[in-house]
């Protein structure tokens, strides 16, 4: 064997050595291990991921991550975020997986009839978003115009529904991702919006209200025919969730001067129309009630404290429902 043919055999060999231990480093360190939450900081370097990587026990070794990282193409495509990780993943697999984004992202259930201030806290409890960021954002009327929405706030547009969310998403990121979800919501009903001669902001109003007033579901259609009708003879709403919007730190306890009170302009008792904006943000079924309300001539209605309404047609009918229901259940 030549000298030059002995070296070329035994770089050779050397590569085949090299590979081999590159290739061992990059396997999973535990088949079995369960996945663990990492986080990649903004403005985290290649390398900073890499040796965190290595001390949480996730790559074998830090310097080969980065060096399969740079060979890969990925040395500057990392990307902050929260990343569900196990020893489990090839340091190949980790690095793939925080170089698409493919961020953990958080279950949280958004109720119809919330308040943007409601759903705002529950975020922040999931620790989704900043509570005071997000109500920023909601009250952002440049925002709200980007959207496309006709107020100065998204307070309505916040669609109730259960979202999958990631963690450090600004609160404008999360609030354009609910309005995005009304908007698709809303072209399902617009048609019929549309032909009943409807706006879209009027429609959310109304829908905040009778989401706000129903007890029982099946209620809905028909307590909007009744704000409907009301409307159409000029009557004032008279609702007492419009009232209770309108008082800054509610108590829970409404009284006579609330209701009295024309300082208030959510106060539906002593303004007619429409309150100047939503009072809470309705869901698909309440949206739908005032599109297509039922057919009825009820003007009032008045609960029989058990989740369901009583449905009348004159002032009448009301009074002795009320005494029925309500006057009659204080005195006992």
């Amino acid at each position: 064997m030549t000298v030059r043919t002995a070296l070329v055999v035994a770089s050779a060999a050397l590569v085949l050595v090299v590979a081999a231990v590159f290739s061992s480093c990059l396997r999973p360190l535990d088949e079995s291990a369960e996945e663990i939450v990492f986080e990649v900081r903004r403005g985290d370097s290649l390398r900073a991921v890499a040796e965190r990587l290595e001390a949480e026990g996730l790559v074998r070794d830090a310097w080969i991550a980065t060096v399969w990282a740079r060979l890969r193409g990925q040395a500057g495509e990392l990307r902050a975020g929260e990343y569900l990780l196990s020893p489990a993943m090839s340091t190949g697999e980790i690095l793939d997986r925080i170089a698409a984004g493919k961020v953990a992202t958080w279950e949280v259930v958004i109720p119809e009839g919330l308040t943007a201030q409601e759903i705002g806290a529950r975020l922040a409890d999931r620790g989704l978003v900043d509570r005071e960021e997000f109500a920023a954002a909601v009250a952002d009327p440049e925002l709200a115009r980007e959207l496309g929405i006709p107020a100065p706030t998204l307070e309505g547009y916040l669609f109730p529904e259960t979202y999958r969310l990631p963690r450090g998403w600004s609160g404008a990121d999360v609030a354009r991702v609910l309005v995005q979800h009304f908007r698709e919501a809303w072209r399902e009903l617009e048609p019929e919006a549309e032909r009943r001669g409807l706006e879209m902001h009027e429609v959310v109003i109304l829908a905040s209200i009778v989401e706000k007033e129903t007890g029982a579901a099946s209620e809905r259609p028909v307590i909007a025919s009744v704000f409907a009708n009301r409307l159409r003879r000029n009557m004032r709403l008279e609702s007492d969730p419009t009232v209770i919007y309108g008082i800054p730190d509610f108590d829970g306890n409404l009284r006579r001067s609330h209701l009295d009170d024309p300082g208030n302009v959510y106060n539906t008792y002593q303004h007619f129309g429409l309150p100047p904006g939503p009072i809470a943000n309705p869901g698909l079924a309440a949206l739908r009630a005032v599109v297509e309300p039922a057919d009825t001539n009820f003007l009032y209605f008045v609960s029989r404290n058990d989740g369901t309404h009583h449905f009348s047609p004159s002032y009448r009918e009301h009074v002795n429902a009320v005494d029925r229901y309500q006057r009659r259940r204080a005195g006992k």
